[in-house]
């Protein structure tokens, strides 16, 4: 059992939903992105979301988009992303990983070379943003040869034949969005969620995370009372840039608390 299907499976047995955390890579710098990985775990992130800086992060709302701004101006690349990884795996050892990004950077690199790389790092599983089905199988094959898990994306828009085609290759859990559009919009009403989950759960028997326009924990709470996983990442991004690391953990503790009611 891998170290997110480890997490996955206890979140299931103790009834709660889990708080996944999404921060980019290097934002604002690569010494305190450090000290915020490493501080998430004790503040009850239950999975570290860790982008991938892009210069064209096309599903990014202006929040992430200066986020990863400011990480590219201070020399982010993949392989500090990586190395940023190693060096959070060196004390911790349970809190799974993702990487969250764009399919560009990627194969720049070479899928699977990237695998290879991502899983001797401590990586447990990858999100890319804007793969396509077409790609999906390259993908595929080298996150399982490597054991990464590959976590695909879902949609209010998409339909029911897509998903089916989606989700084929999906494994860990999948990540829905609940608008259609760029991250840090509105939270959609709490009946469209449960409906759009509920469709998608009839395609998959994987936890499903949603995430786009989490940012309270009275949204988490919300969201949580129908997703495995509740994802928030523009509003603390938001508050790093306003407040730092600490005023970032505290963020996450009031949503971790939260869920835990």
């Amino acid at each position: 059992m891998t170290r997110l299907d480890h997490t996955l499976s206890a979140l299931r047995q103790s009834g709660r939903s889990g708080l996944v955390t999404y921060f980019a890579a290097g934002d604002p710098d690569s010494g305190s992105c450090l000290a915020l990985l490493r501080g998430l775990p004790e503040a009850g992130a239950d999975v570290i979301e860790l982008g991938m800086p892009f210069s064209d992060p096309v599903a990014d709302g202006p929040i992430l988009q200066r986020a990863n701004a400011r990480a590219l101006a201070g020399g982010q690349t993949l392989k500090r992303t990586l190395a940023l990884v190693r060096d959070f795996r060196a004390s911790e050892k349970d809190t799974p990983l993702v990487l969250m990004g764009y399919l560009n950077p990627i194969l720049r690199h070479g899928a699977g070379a990237f695998m290879a790389d991502a899983a001797a790092a401590g990586v447990d599983g990858l999100i890319i943003i804007d793969l396509p089905i077409e790609h999906a199988g390259e993908i595929g094959r080298e996150a399982r040869t490597h054991g990464v898990h590959l976590i695909r994306m879902s949609a209010p828009t998409s339909e029911d034949a897509r998903l089916a085609q989606l989700l084929a290759d999906a494994s860990g859990f999948v990540y829905h969005i609940m608008l259609a559009g760029t991250t840090g919009a509105a939270l959609p009403d709490e009946r469209r969620i449960a409906r759009d989950l509920d469709r998608l759960r009839a395609h998959t028997r994987l936890p499903v995370a949603a995430g786009f326009g989490v940012r309270s924990p009275e949204a988490a709470r919300l969201v949580g009372r129908h997703a495995d996983l509740v994802a928030v990442g523009s509003r603390l991004a938001e508050v790093l840039a306003e407040r730092g690391v600490a005023g970032a953990l505290d963020e996450v503790r009031g949503l971790a608390a939260a869920l835990r009611r």
